[in-house]
């Protein structure tokens, strides 16, 4: 028998986003993890907060809706609140009830930026760590040290002499100039990008293309992947292996640990300066290398160098996933908040992954 295609609004639902959601559906592992680190978070929130005034967004929610954005990779904050309007996935992620209005975007980029003044991505991302290291799933005693460039959102064109003079043809247009620099060699010295000052002309090596770029750093444990410190900078030459050192620094425990790395990070001072502080640098080796056989003839210096190569996944994900190959913010203050958030995200679904695994018999 042929179905009735008749439609009509119900009035009413007795079904909500609670029971439309699967049981086993991989948000769930996830969001029960998010709702124990922001209970730990929430006595941070009310200091940010005044007791009386209008009421904000509820930063429980801003940080759902975050999270969301980058695990769904959603490209703008208005094409995510689209999403919040009609998906009951979404609306049960964040906390919205079915009727709940969503909010206007720019109110929503507004108080995120509240979030950005109190440091919440660094508070969150020590969080969500501190409950993978409570199952025993992060080594403090071999670590593996990258980093990447980062694409800033500032155009090709953006370039502008520090003099004032941008280079554009006089009565042309201001929203797409056409930019003369013919005969002459630009610099990040000379030649800042107005749309994005903080950015840097970069390029991945000799025959690349240089763009407007970020550096972004991570360190990771090499037990199961996890990020235990990241650090956005400018992409100068040196960025890499200073990087290196201040995460080396932050490193917990005080028993010897060993820090992989590739080539880059092969230079002398920074081995010695590794050395200081009784960390084993566990670091590819150039022609003219700053190690020896007392270094590299040991198994676990092969080992760290197998390994060392996670780290490129965790910046495949963040690039592909979390939406960070082309960056959406600008300065390095946003960027590093976004760079440091991602990387919780990245943690949480690697630790809801490990826990889908069967335990070993």
């Amino acid at each position: 028998m042929r179905g009735d295609d008749r439609q009509q609004g119900a009035r009413f639902s007795y079904v909500s986003p609670e029971q439309r959601v699967p049981a086993d559906h991989p948000l769930r592992p996830i969001r029960e993890m998010v709702e124990e680190v922001l209970q730990e978070l929430s006595s941070r929130f009310d200091r940010m907060y005044a007791q009386m005034g209008r009421p904000s967004i509820a930063p429980e929610k801003l940080l759902r809706a975050l999270l969301l954005q980058i695990l769904y990779s959603v490209r703008s904050e208005r094409l995510l609140m689209e999403q919040l309007d009609y998906n009951l996935l979404f609306r049960w992620f964040v906390g919205l009830n079915r009727d709940d209005a969503v909010w206007v975007p720019t109110v929503f980029s507004k108080n995120r930026d509240r979030l950005l003044e109190g440091e919440v991505a660094q508070a969150f991302f020590a969080a969500v760590l501190g409950k993978i290291r409570q199952r025993g799933l992060v080594s403090d005693e071999h670590c593996s040290v990258d980093g990447t460039l980062l694409e800033a959102w500032a155009s090709q064109k953006s370039f502008q002499k520090k003099d004032g003079d941008g280079g554009a043809t006089s009565g042309d247009d201001p929203g797409n100039p056409t930019v003369d620099f013919h005969g002459e060699k630009r610099s990040n010295q000379r030649h800042p990008s107005h749309t994005d000052p903080a950015a840097l002309l970069a390029k991945k090596g000799k025959g690349k293309e240089a763009k407007w770029c970020y550096a972004g750093h991570v360190l990771i444990e090499n037990r199961h992947g996890f990020v235990v410190n990241t650090v956005l900078t400018q992409a100068y030459g040196r960025a890499e292996p200073d990087a290196a050192l201040w995460m080396a620094e932050k490193i917990s425990g005080t028993q010897r640990v060993s820090l992989g790395a590739d080539k880059g990070y092969d230079q002398a001072d920074g081995v010695r300066e590794l050395r200081r502080m009784q960390i084993t640098p566990h670091v590819a080796q150039k022609q003219r290398s700053a190690l020896d056989r007392r270094t590299t003839r040991h198994v676990g210096y092969q080992t760290s160098q197998r390994v060392r190569k996670r780290v490129e996944e965790v910046f495949g994900w963040m690039k592909t996933i979390g939406l960070l190959r082309k960056l959406r913010h600008r300065g390095l203050d946003r960027v590093g908040w976004m760079f440091t958030f991602t990387a919780a995200a990245y943690n949480l679904v690697r630790a809801r992954n490990l826990s889908a695994l069967p335990s070993p018999t």
